[in-house]
């Protein structure tokens, strides 16, 4: 038995060097390699970072597309998800008011035409995407606040639209963040 202590023990020390000082050390000089240099990729609009690309935000001014809801009110240090389920009162009502505000600021729609997204949150509570047909949903709505074309408003959200890695893999996607930083460049 003893003849396993002594291996054992300098295998647990070359494994916590390697894996707890040598691989973050790696990974930590690729990030300062890379387009963002390890900081998250910055949203700048008038020379001032807005947000980050990869963390969602709140937008409840009806003149801007919004995000998935957040369960952690959109706080990057504390994500995480809601463990309330559907057949939860609170988080039924939580539901139901996403619905209705919606509804009230999109006339004409109808509850079987909300995607799923726009009324729950999702895992991390930092979800920075809606999908095409979310952001579709609000153009109406933007362009009448805005008062821009309907097509031109179509056209942002098209050319905003990130296509399935390799064309095959997750949905196509818009980032929230970024279209509405090109709304707000289009006022300038």
């Amino acid at each position: 038995m003893n003849k396993y202590i002594l291996p054992s023990i300098k295998l647990t020390a070359v494994f916590t060097v390697i894996l707890c000082v040598l691989y973050p050390l790696f990974i930590s000089f690729a990030a300062k390699l890379s387009k963002g240099e390890g900081g998250g990729e910055k949203v700048i609009l008038n020379g001032k970072v807005v947000g980050y690309k990869l963390i969602g935000q709140s937008f409840t001014k009806p003149q801007y597309f919004w995000g998935r809801p957040s369960a952690v009110g959109y706080n990057a240090a504390g994500s995480g998800g809601s463990n309330k389920g559907p057949s939860n009162a609170d988080y039924l009502k939580e539901v139901n008011n996403r619905v209705d505000t919606l509804l009230k600021y999109h006339p004409g729609l109808q509850k079987s035409e909300i995607p799923a997204e726009m009324v729950t949150a999702s895992g991390s509570g930092l979800d920075p995407n809606v999908s095409v047909k979310g952001a579709e949903m609000q153009a109406k709505r933007i362009a009448a606040y805005r008062h821009l074309p309907l097509s031109k408003v179509l056209k942002l959200i098209e050319t905003h639209t990130e296509k399935p890695l390799l064309g095959l893999f997750g949905p196509e996607k818009v980032n929230v963040l970024a279209l509405n930083v090109a709304l707000d460049e289009i006022d300038r």
